[in-house]
């Protein structure tokens, strides 16, 4: 038997077990995606696992992200970050802007 497709693949579908939010990120093992509208649990909706998104990042000193760097969403603290963890946070992208020590939210190329 041969491949057989069945879409695009910029989203996955998803089906929850509890709501969640539109922007809100998900990840399933080492896969990493973000809800493109509210989806309700039990419900099928979508994960964008493509596109340029603004995520969350820490503040402070020693926190900045510069353009061009892989970033990882870390899911308990729920922020991206330069750190993978070794492998406890998972794989979003590359930065694609700069993201000083005081900017809330760091812009990243989600590519799965």
């Amino acid at each position: 038997m041969n491949a057989i497709f069945k879409q695009k693949g910029d989203s996955i579908d998803y089906t929850p077990g509890t709501d969640v939010a539109s922007g809100e990120v998900v990840v399933q093992g080492e896969l990493v995606g973000v809800a493109k509208l509210d989806i309700k649990a039990g419900n099928l909706g979508a994960l964008a696992v493509t596109g340029v998104f603004d995520f969350p990042k820490a503040t402070g000193a020693g926190s900045g992200m510069a353009a061009g760097v892989k970033a990882y969403w870390d899911d308990v603290a729920k922020v991206a970050t330069e750190d993978a963890a070794s492998g406890a946070n998972k794989y979003l992208g590359k930065t694609c802007a700069e993201a000083g020590d005081e900017a809330a939210t760091v812009r990243v190329r989600v590519s799965q």
